[in-house]
């Protein structure tokens, strides 16, 4: 990296003060969500423009500095973090929606919107947005790490839901990887390439997105079931039966007895599935009864309903709360959070082999997954200075991984990768890793786009 002071004073011309040192601003930003020690980048800038973006990469790529993107410091991997220090890039303030189109289904946004802006917009349409990390994350942040969450098993993740991006790559040249059309075979999906490349190949600063209808009638209900297996097996077979439930969620004894303290519920401390049903008033009663029964099958009890807005909300807000209301477990600890996905049909083997690993640990550790799509979270609860528990999480995330490939999954479901998942990359993907290392090197070969990551 070149002389820190003479980016400085480049980025402070082209930015004013929108260009930062400040101690207390390079610290928030050199931080997220994730168990991972802070790293803090040399200074800090708010773009407001792609043509500022593109400005400021020049300036970093003449001066060999690292670019790290920065949405809303939400991921769980160290995704922001600056290992060789260099410029955070924050795309908060580029958060203008630049056009819905409610006739073709699409919205077209800046890196810096968030989906629930983007919703309450789309809302007055008709639309909503479906894909549903639990935080409000910044779009342009969620189609970096390819996102996903408690919707995605109706509507998929943001992988499905990308239609087109515009994307600053690492000489400062801005591009777009495709156009609004709903299918394209004209060359290579450059679009696919950028979506959950973590900023490592290109800043993205344009957005274009599906939308979708807002359904006519919406049922939320919670269930309980005897046992982890019972439960999962319940939605196993909900899946199998190709019946279109939009969200099933699974919290285990420990994360419901977490989440009944943190957001003040009574429901049983059990295993429980969280399930939402979309469409028309008799669809949605029809698959109610349909997954009634076969959750009777599985030993489960009755249903306990959420119909109005409200109750709605509140049900998936503690939902969404659960990684908070697991903290408030054990004051003081950190959560080293982290997950898998394997084939629907291993997730019961999965989970129950799991939790008979966390069992004999000290460590405690609540579990929650989008069990819908084979994909489960766990949220080790550990003291950071204490080595023994490092070392025993270390081992239970080694067991996790090795567990989740020998099914055929993969070692991040939808998390990525950042710095804590880099070492497993190899195992599940070969030869593969090679072919990304080359993509790499060909679109950014100077390994300055948020460098340490992925590869």
């Amino acid at each position: 990296m070149a002389d820190v002071s003479v980016v400085a004073r480049q980025l402070e011309r082209l930015l004013g003060d929108r260009f930062s040192i400040a101690p207390a601003v390079r610290e928030h930003h050199g931080r997220d969500e994730s168990w991972h020690p802070p790293q803090i980048p040399d200074a800090v800038c708010f773009p407001e423009s792609t043509a500022e973006v593109a400005n400021l990469v020049e300036i970093c790529a003449a001066n060999d500095t690292p670019i790290v993107p920065f949405g809303a410091g939400t991921s769980l991997e160290g995704h922001v973090l600056a290992p060789r220090g260099g410029v955070c890039v924050d795309l908060s303030r580029m958060n203008r929606i630049v056009k819905i189109r409610a006739d073709d289904l699409d919205a077209t946004v800046e890196a810096g919107v968030t989906r629930l802006q983007l919703n309450r917009h789309a809302r007055d349409l008709g639309l909503f947005f479906p894909v549903d990390p639990g935080a409000d994350a910044t779009l342009g942040g969620m189609a970096a790490t390819r996102a996903s969450g408690t919707n995605a098993v109706r509507y998929g993740t943001m992988r499905e839901n990308v239609l087109a991006l515009e994307v600053v790559t690492a000489d400062g040249q801005v591009i777009r990887t495709g156009r609004r059309a709903r299918k394209s075979s004209a060359g290579y999906d450059l679009t696919r390439l950028f979506v959950g490349s973590e900023g490592t190949l290109g800043l993205l600063t344009e957005v274009t997105l599906r939308l979708y209808g807002l359904p006519e009638s919406i049922s939320s209900a919670v269930v309980s079931f005897p046992d982890v297996r019972s439960a999962v097996d319940a939605a196993i077979e909900t899946i199998q039966a190709g019946i279109t439930v939009a969200r099933i969620e699974l919290l285990d004894a420990v994360m419901m007895a977490c989440v009944n303290r943190y957001s003040k519920l009574d429901h049983p401390e059990k295993p429980t599935l969280f399930l939402e049903f979309h469409g028309s008033r008799s669809g949605v009663k029809e698959q109610a009864a349909e997954v009634g029964e076969i959750v009777r099958q599985h030993g489960g009890g009755d249903f306990r309903w959420a119909v109005d807005a409200e109750e709605r909300e509140r049900l998936w807000q503690a939902r969404h709360d659960a990684f908070y209301a697991a903290l408030a477990l054990r004051p003081g600890a950190k959560g080293w959070t982290t997950d898998v996905c394997v084939p629907i049909s291993r997730l019961a083997d999965c989970i129950v082999a799991t939790r008979r690993d966390l069992d004999r640990f000290a460590i405690p550790t609540p579990m929650v997954g989008h069990v819908g799509d084979g994909n489960f979270h766990l949220i080790m609860l550990i003291e950071p200075d204490d080595s023994e528990e490092l070392r025993q999480a270390e081992g239970i995330h080694e067991r996790l991984v090795a567990r989740a490939l020998e099914m055929d999954g993969t070692c991040t479901g939808e998390h990525g990768v950042g710095l804590g998942k880099r070492r497993f990359l190899s195992a599940e993907h070969g030869g593969g890793l090679e072919v990304m290392r080359s993509l790499k090197k060909a679109l950014d070969p100077h390994n300055l786009m948020n460098p340490g990551k992925i590869v």
